[in-house]
């Protein structure tokens, strides 16, 4: 209701009878006037009690009738706590149910007695990674939380996994082990329940951090902690609508089910479209993509309508929190009416919140830990703590929700980094010998930086010492169509880029004036070494989550997939990804601790890799039985497609989407693949040329026991790798190729693919020719807007004889194929193209005719009937309306695929071989590069894959689905000459005919390697050798 307007009287002061006499006195009010009530009786306060993480309780004194904001404002000044958006304060109700304090709401409409209420501080949201938090003393304060759920039974885990997390907690709280001590210690404070069962248990593995700081313990107990299923999980009980009792939760992924402590269903943000309740009765509206053919809203039945609307609010506050990049605009409520609630999230995001600490946005000053042998520690030390380049900005962006504006290559703050930090050294103040604090040991104008920091304020966006563009503003990934690429096959002979988004249309960058120095970051190669393993494994998870989430999905939704081979399929590929789920995760957390001990006088513990190189490759060994089965799970996939239409159909459907950017068979190669980019990498890392900068001895042994770990599992698999790729390609050019009834057969090996030209009657006539172990086949383009090639020929290669004769037909770069009952002249694109046919199909008649493998099939009977006026062998006069015939005919519905090798292959009249294919899988590169506009100097900001000869591009390294993609045959790769008007470092250029391309990279090293892997995709090595010479 609005407010009235009118006249109002003044009531008496409280205390005086009515009619009783105005007090005698000296007075400075005009006649007529009295004192006011507000005058009279100031507004009285009422303490509020709050207990903190450490078990301390604080009195806040608070007008009771004033916002939960100022309690809590007060609270966070008090602490002096940066990144209080992650928390909250809590109370129980009359049911002892623990509900948040709204800070928009008076805080004596919420508890019932403020007075005798104590209020509880504790954690709100909690991140997926620990990284994302960038202060030590909110991880302190997150491993107090922890600490408290481990108590309250909130975190459940296995009772090793406790008595771990009890350790590392011990360490942090009283140093290195002593047993005295930390007996008197455990009998005093009480870690676990039942801790008398666990305390040899935990003694023994606390012996094992000696070294260890408390920063150190307390970044173990959250990675530790993440990993659990109950890592940040309040349960709400509820009833589904069968009645069965289940338990509701949220997380930063979406709306979480149990039953019992078991995770049953998750509904992710992406799939939610409303969130709603009414009375007991919480309601999911699901996308309709989402929920198929099946219910599109579900619902839950909580104890009553305040447990209902309290849950609702929960889910409100995460989903604004971690997926939106700003705060939402609140809602203009009805004069007369209004319908729902008003409740809105009203603290920052937590993208918001990282760029304000980021950038600085508060004075950094000392804690205190309790019952910690040494006593101060400093928020100044994030300069050595985990942080990771790419995550803090970029890590919340998500591709529902744009990000900022701004794009950095830099990790650190705005002022210079810090030296000497706890965390990266092992005699900071958290040692239990209590040296001096870090900044006794800063030089006095880095402690003058520190102490001179801005004080709060809104967050604001401050350029760092990095390589900083404004990035425009990017269509949404979820916007683009459902092929890969946005352009007709009508289109892509105009231009190689297969999407508009990179086109200046995408946005407009910042001038040249606004860019800022380069980031202060290590210069040790083995740095960018450490990193490119980070970067392309977070692609190559990213591709794992093609199969374990996304295909998955589809097949369960559809119910398309047998029992049997569901089972097969992901209990081979689910070890394997959850294994690189935990390598990805330590490698972050070692590339951020390199790169906060980048100062001068930092030590180097912790810029190392090799340790966790060498843990990982040796725990690799473990999963060589669900690498070895991957040939038979690609085999069982490929015959239920043939025979189940249902699975075909999903199967089909799926590769059509933009998060399936390759063939799906593709993606079952990478784990074997990734085992031989690990080798290649760590043969870099410890190639004797390469300096080292500051590294132990112990560091460079551990590299080159990791080098030999991963060259006895890829000895191993070297077999199995070879018959798998071959496998997946004979497998793609089955469902791509029109008549042809069987490409797979035992023996059968992949050479070479690429377009000739094919002398017919009418002249040279554009032809794709795939050379096999056993045969040759050509083909020609299938009708327009389908993906096929349909068989023209196939030449069996026993008896078969190639001459160079190029003066008899008068062709350049011509060359004659003599079969058994066929002549075939074709023309290459050059002399170099030429050049690699001809050994290529000669290595192979030589192979052919030596092998005693009689196993394959004789080449006609892998053909289809064909159409009248073909056969499998094509006379040399062939028939262009033969050919124009064969195009109508060739049908089957699909959409081109752009990207894939062939197509490229065929708009650019090139080829590929296998030796080709195995080099580009050894080059594999992803990282952020910056993409100069045609026709201004801005620069736009886009993490960059390379895989099968294709640049692929999207905003962020979070995105599932490719922006645009880039094929690289053909181009040349090159620095900038004067003429191209390129003043910036690290720039390198790409051209095909009249399209060029700049992008720009970090640093020298990062530009050689792009410039390195491009050239290697771009131009073929040549001759296609055996397996084993490749290997």
């Amino acid at each position: 209701m609005g407010e009235l307007e009118g006249t109002y009287r003044v009531l008496q002061t409280p205390g005086t009878r009515l009619g009783a006499p105005t007090p005698v006195g000296v007075s400075t009010l005009e006649p007529g006037q009295g004192p006011s009530a507000a005058a009279a009786w100031p507004a009285a306060r009422t303490p509020v009690r709050v207990q903190l993480l450490d078990n301390s309780v604080e009195v806040f004194d608070v007008e009771p009738k004033c916002d939960g904001q100022v309690l809590l404002t007060q609270v966070w000044k008090r602490l002096n706590l940066i990144e209080c958006d992650y928390f909250g304060l809590e109370f129980q109700n009359v049911q002892s149910c623990w509900i948040w304090l709204e800070p928009m709401k008076p805080i004596v409409r919420q508890v019932r007695r403020p007075k005798n209420t104590v209020l509880r501080l504790a954690v709100k949201f909690f991140p997926p990674d620990p990284g994302q938090l960038q202060e030590e003393y909110t991880r302190y304060l997150f491993a107090l939380q922890l600490k408290r759920d481990l108590l309250e039974e909130r975190l459940t885990c296995t009772d090793t996994t406790a008595a771990l997390l009890a350790s590392h907690l011990l360490q942090a709280e009283i140093g290195d082990y002593e047993e005295a001590l930390d007996r008197e210690h455990l009998r005093a404070h009480e870690y676990l329940p039942g801790q008398e069962r666990a305390l040899e248990r935990i003694l023994e593995l606390h012996r094992e951090h000696a070294g260890q700081t408390p920063a150190e313990s307390d970044f173990q107990v959250l990675e530790i902690a993440r990993k659990l299923e109950m890592y940040g999980i309040r349960f709400h009980t509820a009833s589904d609508r069968e009645g069965a009792k289940i338990n509701l939760a949220v997380s930063h992924m979406g709306v979480l089910v149990f039953q019992s402590s078991t995770k049953i269903n998750t509904f992710n943000w992406s799939r939610l479209r409303k969130l709603s309740f009414r009375r007991r009765r919480f309601l999911i509206k699901l996308h309709p993509e989402a929920h198929g053919p099946y219910q599109d809203t579900l619902e839950f039945v909580l104890g009553s309508r305040d447990a209902c609307k309290n849950f609702w609010k929960t889910c409100v506050e995460y989903h604004t929190f971690f997926r939106l990049s700003d705060q939402p605009k609140p809602r203009a409520r009805a004069i007369l009416f209004s319908r729902g609630s008003s409740f809105r999230y009203s603290g920052r995001t937590q993208k918001q919140l990282v760029d304000y600490v980021k950038d600085g946005g508060m004075k950094r000053i000392p804690y205190e830990r309790k019952h910690s042998k040494t006593r101060m520690s400093l928020h100044a030390l994030n300069a050595n703590l985990p942080r990771q380049s790419v995550l803090f900005t970029e890590g919340t962006t998500t591709p529902a929700s744009p990000s900022s504006t701004s794009a950095s290559f830099c990790s650190g703050p705005a002022s210079p980094p810090a030296t000497a930090g706890l965390l990266g050294s092992k005699d900071g103040s958290g040692s239990p010998t209590g040296r001096p604090a870090p900044s006794a040991r800063w030089p006095a104008a880095e402690r003058s930086t520190v102490a001179a920091a801005p004080p709060p304020g809104p967050p604001a966006f401050q350029p760092c010492q990095g390589l900083s563009v404004e990035s425009p503003q990017l269509p949404s990934t979820r916007k683009t169509p459902p092929s890969l690429s946005a352009l007709g096959p009508a289109e892509q002979g105009s231009s190689p880029l297969l999407s508009p988004v990179l086109s200046d249309a995408g946005g407009a960058g910042m001038d040249d004036q606004e860019e800022v120095r380069h980031k202060c970051a290590p210069a040790d190669e083995a740095y960018f070494i450490a990193k490119e393993i980070l970067a392309t494994e977070r692609t190559y998870l990213k591709d794992l989550e093609v199969i374990t989430v996304w295909f998955r999905s589809a097949v369960v939704k559809a119910d398309a997939m047998p029992a049997d081979l569901m089972t097969l399929l992901f209990s081979n590929i689910d070890p394997i990804y959850e294994f690189h789920r935990g390598f990805l995760r330590e490698v972050e957390l070692r590339l951020a601790l390199w790169e906060g001990s980048s100062s001068a006088q930092a030590t180097g513990d912790h810029r190392r890799i090799g340790d966790v190189l060498l843990s990982n490759m040796l725990q690799l060994k473990t999963l060589t039985r669900h690498f070895q089965r991957l040939h038979e799970v690609l085999t069982e996939l490929e015959a239920a497609s043939r025979r189940l239409r249902r699975l075909e159909a999903v199967r089909r459907d799926f590769e059509l989407q933009k998060v399936c950017y390759l063939p799906l068979n593709a993606f079952l190669v990478k784990p074997l693949q990734r085992l031989r980019h690990y080798r290649l990498l760590l043969r870099r890392l410890c190639a004797p040329d390469r300096q080292d900068a500051d590294r132990g001895d112990q560091d460079r042994a551990d590299r080159r026991e990791a080098l030999k770990a991963i060259t006895e599992v890829t000895s191993a698999l070297q077999h199995s790798l070879v018959r798998l790729e071959n496998l997946q390609k004979l497998t793609e050019l089955q469902r791509d190729l029109v008549g042809v009834e069987s490409l797979v057969a035992p023996g059968r090996e992949f050479i070479r693919e690429g377009c000739l030209h094919k002398l017919t009657r009418k002249g040279l006539q554009q032809r794709m020719f795939f050379l096999f172990s056993d045969m040759l086949l050509y083909t020609s383009r299938g009708a327009s807007g389908t993906s096929h090639f349909r068989i023209r020929g196939l030449l069996p290669l026993r008896g078969m004889l190639v001459e160079e004769r190029g003066n008899e037909w008068s062709v350049p770069h011509c060359f004659t194929i003599y079969a058994a009952q066929k002549t075939v002249v074709v023309a290459a694109s050059t002399r170099l193209e030429k050049e690699k046919w001809m050994r290529d199909l000669n290595a192979a008649i030589d192979a052919a005719k030596s092998s005693a493998d009689t196993a394959l099939a004789p080449p006609g009977s892998l053909l289809c009937p064909l159409p009248r006026g073909l056969s499998d062998e094509v006379s040399l006069e062939e028939s262009e309306d033969d050919a124009r015939g064969a195009r109508r005919s060739s049908g089957g519905p699909g959409q081109h695929r752009a990207s894939t090798a062939m197509h490229v292959c065929w708009d650019r009249t090139t080829s590929i071989s296998r030796a080709d294919r195995r080099a580009a899988v050894e080059n594999q590169l992803s990282g952020y590069l910056l993409r100069k506009f045609k026709n201004s100097n801005g620069w736009q900001k886009l993490w960059v894959v390379f895989t099968n000869f294709c640049l692929f591009f999207y905003k962020t390294h979070q995105d599932d689905c490719p922006l645009a993609s880039l094929p690289l045959l053909g181009y040349s790769v090159s620095l900038p000459g004067e003429a191209d008007g390129i003043h910036k470092e690290h720039v390198f250029k790409l051209q095909f005919k009249s399209h060029i391309y700049f992008f720009r990279a970090e640093s020298k090293y990062t530009l050689g390697r792009w410039m390195e892997v491009i050239e290697s995709a771009s131009t073929s090595p040549g001759r296609a050798g055996t397996p084993e010479e490749e290997a």
